[in-house]
């Protein structure tokens, strides 16, 4: 069996494995363009997910990337109550050096011959200035300027989801949810987790910031008067609250050991190494998970009020279900002794079934 041949059966095993309707593998070498579309399901809608350009060490990296990513928009979109499906893609290589024009327009031309199957955004790495390149090729973008007639940046309506679901994680576990007061620590300052800060340090939380750019991490904290921290303190603080704002699986065995916080509630995708396995050490520990890709969906709510034509007051009223959502999780969770993510899984799959037994029935 040749490599390429085994590449290609471990691409379609994986495929398999995680139920993913298709895969589209993007390279154009006059651009340098080396990317990857995945759409995990289309039963609620066309599948809408966020493009990140990350400088992965691997193509394989980049695959169990993607497929782990769309696979949450699927979930996302459907706990949500939003009629989409759940795709993702990803383009290899370093966002601050290698991103052109000609770069995001060819990019633009793959996402153009899926022919609707699958609408992009911008994730981290990629910006609305990338979306507004992107639209010159194909009209199955969203999240461009404002200027333009798009919805502009959704970190804003992100943030806004997160702190949301902070509030009603709080509310279950100190019985009100009024933040004032408590202490959180947030993981990764970038768009979204600058306008959380922002929304946190009004509510006058205590908050404890930490990321790999140093210059923006002092920036921040002076802005908001928040308290920098190196990364390897961020498990040894006694803070209320861990919101991780980065990349993903930052919860994990060794990071679960050290934990006293009580609540984890950030806007990173894929926060759990192991969704069952950590969702369940966390049950045990007593630590209340809100699921990231519920209290993360206020900018794929924005993206799909661009799509829908829907102003936005309506993107703030969709926002504001996030609360009742995630209380809805932790009842759940409560009852049947579940894990929060086993519990969001539950209610987000329902949905797909139920919506798959109407189109059937026609």
């Amino acid at each position: 069996m040749s490599d390429n041949t085994a590449l290609v059966n471990s691409v379609l095993d994986q495929l398999s494995a995680s139920g993913h309707k298709k895969v589209v593998f993007c390279n154009d070498p006059d651009t340098g363009l080396k990317a990857i579309i995945a759409v995990h399901d289309t039963t609620l809608g066309p599948a809408l997910g966020g493009t990140r350009m990350w400088n992965y060490v691997s193509e394989a990296e980049a695959l169990e990337d993607v497929l782990r990513l769309s696979a949450a928009m699927t979930y996302k979109a459907a706990i949500t109550g939003l009629n989409l499906g759940g795709g993702k893609a990803v383009i290899i290589g370093d966002s601050r050096k290698d991103k052109s024009e000609s770069l995001m327009r060819s990019f633009g031309r793959f996402i153009k011959n899926m022919n609707g199957e699958f609408i992009t955004a911008e994730e981290l790495g990629t910006t609305t200035k990338d979306m507004e390149y992107i639209r010159m090729e194909t009209e199955h973008v969203t999240g461009v300027p404002e200027s333009i007639g798009g919805a502009g940046n959704p970190a804003p309506h992100t943030a806004k989801g997160v702190f949301l679901g902070i509030k009603a994680c709080v509310k279950e576990v100190f019985g009100t949810d009024m933040l004032a007061g408590r202490s959180v620590v947030v993981q990764g300052i970038g768009n979204v987790g600058e306008h959380l800060v922002e929304l946190l340090r009004a509510e006058n939380v205590e908050v404890y910031i930490s990321d790999i750019n140093e210059e923006r991490l002092q920036h921040v904290a002076r802005t908001y008067k928040a308290k920098p921290i190196s990364a390897d303190k961020i498990f040894g603080i006694g803070a209320d609250i861990y919101s991780p704002c980065a990349l993903g699986a930052t919860v994990n065995n060794s990071t679960i050991a050290k934990m006293k916080f009580a609540i984890i509630a950030g806007s990173a995708n894929n926060q759990l190494a192991d969704e069952q396995l950590h969702g369940q050490q966390l049950l045990d520990k007593g630590i209340l998970f809100a699921p990231d890709y519920l209290i993360n969906a206020g900018g794929l709510i924005s993206c799909y009020s661009e799509l829908t034509g829907f102003g936005k007051k309506r993107t703030v009223q969709l926002t504001e279900n996030i609360y009742d959502a995630t209380r809805e999780v932790i009842r759940l969770s409560k009852k049947d002794n579940i894990s929060t993510i086993k519990a969001a899984n539950r209610i987000a799959e329902k949905r797909i079934i139920d919506i798959k037994k109407i189109k059937s029935s026609f």
